[in-house]
C-alpha cells in the first residue's frame, strides 16, 4: 500500500524533484527510501505549510480543520466502512511491527480476512486478531463516550494479549527492564498508586491534544504495567482519547519507529514531550488533511 514519487507528485500536482524533497526532509510520514526509491505510504496526503513545524503552530490549524471537517457532510457509511478497513490494516501492521510481529502488511490483511500464512508463527497470527478486536472495542467505547479508567484499559490489554490467557488484563507482579531504554518501569508495588496518580493527571490535563496524550502515552509506557502488550494497548489509548475527541485515529508507522523511541528518551532525559507531541500532531494533521480531502471530493 505505498506509491512511487511519480504517482504522488501527479496526485498532489507538484514535481517529482519538490516529492523527494519532502521525502528526504522527513515531511512525508511514514516515507522511505528503498534502494534509490522513495516508497511514499499510499494514504499520504500532500504536506501543509512548511512552516507549521511543531506542535505549537500546528495546533490551531488542528482545532481549524476539525471545525471544518464537523461542518462538511457526514461520511456514509458504506465510505466510513471503507476507511476504517484500510485504516485497520495498516494500523495493525504498524502497531504489531513495532513490537516486533514480522508479517506484511499483504499478510496482516489476509489474517484479517481469515487466512492462515505458511511458516509464520501462530502467535503473530493471534496478535492481528486479538489487534482487531480490540480496536473494535475500542470504537465501541468510542460511541458509548466511556470515560478512560483502570478497568477499561485492562479490558483492551485482555483483548491484545491474545496469545497469553493468564497474563491478559492483570498488571504485572513482577519487576522488568526494557533493553536500550533510558528509563526503568514502575516496580510491581508501584503500579497501581502510578495508574491512579497517572489517570488523574490526565484527567486534570489543560494541555492541548496533542501534548496531552503524547504525555499520557509516555508516562503509561514508563510505568509498564502489564508484562508484555504495552505498547499496542498505550498505542489503542490514544486513539480512544482522539476518538472520543472528534478527531481520526493517528497511525504510527513502522518505518517511523526510531523517531518514536527517541521522543521517549527524549522525555526521559531531557524533559522534553515536545518530539512525542510534535509527532502526534503532525500524524493528526495528516489524517485530518485525508478526511477533508475525501470530502472534498
Amino acid at each position: 500500500m505505498y506509491i512511487t514519487v511519480k504517482q504522488a507528485a501527479e496526485k498532489w500536482g507538484v514535481s517529482d524533484r519538490r516529492v523527494r524533497i519532502l521525502c528526504s526532509e522527513g515531511k512525508i510520514l511514514g516515507a522511505y527510501k528503498e534502494g534509490r526509491s522513495w516508497k511514499i505510504p499510499s494514504d499520504a496526503v500532500k504536506p501543509t505549510d512548511g512552516r507549521y513545524k511543531n506542535t505549537e503552530s500546528l495546533i490551531p490549524i488542528i482545532e481549524k480543520k476539525l471545525e471544518v471537517l464537523k461542518e462538511m457532510r457526514p461520511l456514509t457509511e458504506g465510505e466510513l466502512e471503507r476507511l476504517n478497513e484500510e485504516f485497520l490494516v495498516e494500523y495493525i501492521y504498524n502497531s504489531n511491527a513495532i513490537e516486533g510481529n514480522t508479517l506484511t502488511m499483504r499478510e496482516t490483511d489476509m489474517v484479517l480476512r481469515g487466512l492462515t500464512i505458511d511458516q509464520k508463527s501462530l502467535k503473530e497470527h493471534l496478535e492481528v486478531i486479538g489487534h482487531k478486536e480490540a480496536f473494535d472495542y475500542v470504537r465501541q467505547l468510542v460511541s458509548e463516550n466511556i470515560e478512560i479508567s483502570e478497568s477499561v484499559i485492562k479490558d483492551i490489554h485482555y483483548l491484545v494479549l491474545s496469545d497469553k490467557k493468564d497474563d491478559r488484563g492483570r498488571y504485572r507482579k513482577i519487576p522488568v527492564r526494557i533493553m536500550g531504554a533510558a528509563h526503568e518501569p514502575a516496580q510491581p508495588y508501584m503500579i497501581i498508586p502510578k495508574m491512579e496518580e497517572l489517570l488523574e493527571e490526565y484527567k486534570n490535563s489543560k494541555e492541548d491534544i496533542a501534548t496531552k496524550l503524547a504525555r499520557f502515552h509516555i508516562e503509561f509506557e514508563g510505568i509498564h504495567p502489564f508484562i508484555d502488550g504495552n505498547g499496542r494497548t498505550g498505542r489503542l489509548l490514544v486513539n480512544l482519547e482522539l476518538m472520543k475527541a472528534g478527531y481520526p485515529p493517528i497511525d504510527i508507522k513502522f518505518t517511523d519507529r526510531l523517531k518514536y523511541y527517541e521522543a521517549f528518551d527524549e522525555y526521559h532525559v531531557k524533559h522534553n514531550i515536545s518530539a512525542m507531541a510534535d509527532m502526534f500532531a503532525k500524524y493528526l494533521n495528516q489524517r485530518l488533511d485525508l478526511y477533508l480531502s475525501i470530502l472534498d471530493e
